[in-house]
């Protein structure tokens, strides 16, 4: 979202707004609104506000094939035991980042995930 977080005053009527996400190998362009190469020596920023919006089997159209399927870790450690669904217990869920270029596999060979809290 535009907003910054003091500036989320009022509930939205659709899903809940996140804060205090960090993003882990690139940042976040604000006035691109798009992701881009971290600066020197920075391992982690801060993600602006994300308003998740609940949808039904959501399933990315084909109009919008200019997303990053960002996963989501608790921690930086990205490690977790593996539960009976296969999945690692540190795994939260899959954000789509838009991006102005369609690819994005830089993105994957750069493990660029958002975390919920860093190790430091």
């Amino acid at each position: 979202m535009e907003i910054d977080k003091d500036q989320c005053t009022m509930k939205p009527e659709n899903g809940v707004y996140v804060y205090g996400l960090y993003i882990e190998g690139c940042t976040w362009d604000r006035k691109k609104k798009t992701l881009t190469d971290s600066n020197p020596g920075e391992m982690y920023t801060l993600m602006p506000v994300i308003h998740f919006s609940p949808t039904e089997k959501y399933e990315i159209r084909p109009d919008n094939l200019r997303n990053y399927s960002c996963p989501v870790y608790k921690t930086s450690v990205r490690a977790g035991v593996l539960s009976t669904t296969g999945q690692s217990t540190n795994y939260v869920l899959t954000v789509d980042i838009p991006l102005l270029e369609e690819n994005s596999e830089q993105w994957i060979l750069r493990g660029v995930a958002l975390l919920c809290q860093l190790n430091d």
